[in-house]
């Protein structure tokens, strides 16, 4: 597999762990200089998040995160996200850990969005 530049993809969750804060509403939009990551995200239970992290030679990321919730704590934590192509786009299987509170860990996925017939976004 050639490996997957990330700048200006954007991703929707559609799965998690239930001790996470990310669900089906949740958007990230994410960059890309050399092998440096970062992103913003948002959804039903995230104010505002952010991701920096590095694009490894196998296209997978490393990365932490930190987000503001809907109870206006500061969350953080880690993660490692496996791509693989599915139907032309993007899809990130993580593994994921909170630094904060009860350091659970969980599991997402998060697909990108992709253009329909090359003309309207796909949210």
């Amino acid at each position: 597999m050639e490996k997957i530049n990330y700048h200006n993809k954007r991703f929707r969750a559609i799965s998690n762990s239930k001790n996470g804060e990310v669900d089906a509403e949740t958007f990230f939009h994410y960059r890309q200089g050399g092998d440096v990551i970062w992103a913003t995200y948002h959804g039903t239970n995230i104010k505002m998040g952010t991701i920096t992290g590095i694009v490894k030679e196998d296209s997978s990321l490393v990365f932490t995160y930190q987000h503001v919730n809907l109870n206006d704590e500061i969350m953080t934590g880690k993660c490692i996200s496996t791509p693989k192509i599915d139907e032309g786009r993007i899809i990130l299987s993580e593994n994921w850990e909170w630094t904060c509170k009860d350091l659970s860990k969980g599991e997402s996925i998060v697909a990108e969005l992709v253009q329909k017939d090359n003309l309207t976004p796909i949210f």
